[in-house]
């Protein structure tokens, strides 16, 4: 027959994925900007490095010495037990421990003014599936030796 055009039907991996991305569109929920957070909350971390005399009070140490590249403890490599506490007072009981490690750059002013975010995703307890974001605002550094940061906390998304 002349004239009469034959149609392939779609291909059924194209319709699949087609349906799943119309799927994922419209069911993700979005937030404004102007979503209030569903738990906020402020904690401060306390880092107070050993320096070779303070051992019942220290909860950071170097474990890597700093390279020969200058006086800057660049490459310095420092491990933390510190506790994390609801008020600003390093001796109040601590809520949270962060535990981790840490490498210097040759930083050597700091901004009390300078803020850092990161992303917050999950959890566990109360925090599962948790999103949001967690503000780092430096309050205090005392030399090498002690340093305070400002963790304020805001998720948007609680279950």
């Amino acid at each position: 027959m002349k004239g009469f055009a034959v149609k392939k039907a779609p291909h059924p991996i194209l319709l699949l994925l087609l349906s799943l991305l119309f799927h994922l569109g419209f069911s993700h929920k979005r937030l404004s900007r102007d979503t209030a957070p569903c738990k906020r909350f402020v904690l401060y971390y306390h880092d107070v490095m050993f320096n070779g005399t303070n051992t019942a009070n220290a909860t950071a140490a170097t474990t890597a010495n700093a390279t020969a590249l200058g006086d800057y403890n660049f490459g310095m490599l420092a491990v933390f037990d510190d506790p994390m506490t609801r008020d600003q007072n390093l001796l109040s009981p601590p809520v949270a421990r962060a535990q981790g490690f840490y490498f210097y750059d040759m930083k050597t002013a700091y901004n009390s003014c300078e803020t850092r975010d990161l992303s917050v995703l999950g959890g566990t307890g109360d925090f599962f599936m948790a999103r949001g974001v967690a503000t780092f605002r430096t309050e205090v550094v005392e030399g090498g030796g002690y340093f305070r940061l400002q963790m304020d906390v805001k998720l948007y998304e609680c279950y």
